[in-house]
């Protein structure tokens, strides 16, 4: 039944190679993300699920393009919890919500960090960036703590002119869309004398981009999984060592789990369903209880299409990733 479990998926994963760099781009790529999912489906109308895409306003589009075709779209990456409000019967995720890595970052530096102000800096360029630092601000405020200053910026071609206005805090929350991104925004920030703690989102997470200045250190990220040498059983240190196999020796980053997790996540669902009629598949999927994915344990509780997970906490020491701890926030802010 596996192997007729993966045949009725298709894979939907990358449109493009980086991100979206205006309004114009992103508005042609989301339209390419509509077309790409009505070709697929014109060409094989056999699956019974697609899934991929770790850009929310691209799997926003594929998730309504999935449900008008009376198909699941599972996101393996996008973030946003107001995906799943927005096509609310067919579009799952496989991930965390912001909302939950945000908290965990928020608590993370209130709590050990001892931190009672930040500032805050993001990408108002990106639908990921914007919340990301919006759930952050609001669960930092919640447990006490004090915005310092909020700056916006346009890319980061664009922020050394940000720094000037960045005020002293206790630590610093850098929103960054891609790890290359953080870690040059990050060097920067560095270099103009900021050396109190800096805190992200999984955005931050590239194996082998930190590497690239082992100067850096005193940086924390959220993201979905480590694969380290540190871990030596389970699913994650078999998938680990398998990937690298594959890959000439590679380590894989959080996002090449979640994309395993999916894959495994929908072949379950239609083997539990005992069928690829894509009602049955739907059902079993939101009855998910306890599946042992390589980035967790995964959930689906209360109706709800987003998943019950742990947020995998990093720190960079001389420029490489290294597993702080596993947590599940206290208080999550609503979508």
């Amino acid at each position: 039944m596996r192997l007729n479990a993966l045949l009725s998926i298709a894979v939907l994963l990358h449109l493009i190679s980086g991100a979206p760099t205006s309004a114009d781009d992103r508005t042609s790529i989301s339209l390419g993300a509509g077309t790409a999912v009505r070709d697929l489906l014109d060409e094989m109308p056999e699956p019974v699920a697609l899934f991929g895409l770790s850009e929310s306003s691209l799997a926003l589009v594929a998730g309504k393009e999935s449900e008008k075709a009376n198909r699941l779209f599972l996101t393996s990456g996008a973030t946003s919890p107001k995906l799943t409000s927005e096509v609310p019967i067919h579009l799952f995720l496989a991930c965390f919500g912001d909302n939950v890595q945000a908290a965990t970052a928020a608590e993370y530096a209130f709590g050990t960090l001892s931190a009672r102000s930040v500032s805050v800096l993001y990408d108002d360029g990106h639908t990921y960036t914007n919340l990301l630092q919006g759930y952050f601000s609001e669960a930092f405020g919640n447990l006490g703590g004090e915005i310092a200053s909020l700056v916006p910026f346009q890319g980061p071609e664009n922020f050394a002119e940000a720094i000037g206005k960045v005020k002293d805090a206790d630590v610093l929350f850098l929103a960054a869309e891609t790890p290359q991104g953080a870690l040059g925004m990050v060097t920067e920030l560095r270099a103009n004398g900021f050396s109190q703690p800096i805190i992200g989102g999984d955005g931050y997470d590239g194996e082998n981009v930190w590497q690239q200045n082992p100067d850096i250190s005193d940086v924390y990220y959220t993201t979905h999984a480590y694969f380290g040498p540190s871990v030596k059983t389970g699913p994650a240190a078999v998938f680990s060592k398998q990937y690298a196999e594959a890959y000439q020796g590679q380590r894989p980053n959080g996002f090449a789990g979640l994309g395993y997790d999916a894959v495994g996540l929908l072949a379950s669902a239609i083997e539990r369903a005992g069928s690829t009629d894509p009602d049955a598949v739907l059902l079993a999927l939101s009855n998910t209880k306890s599946y042992a994915g390589v980035t967790g344990t995964i959930s689906y509780l209360n109706g709800d299409h987003v998943p019950v997970k742990t947020v995998t906490l990093m720190k960079i020491t001389s420029g490489e990733p290294v597993f702080v701890e596993k947590i599940f926030p206290e208080t999550v802010p609503k979508p």
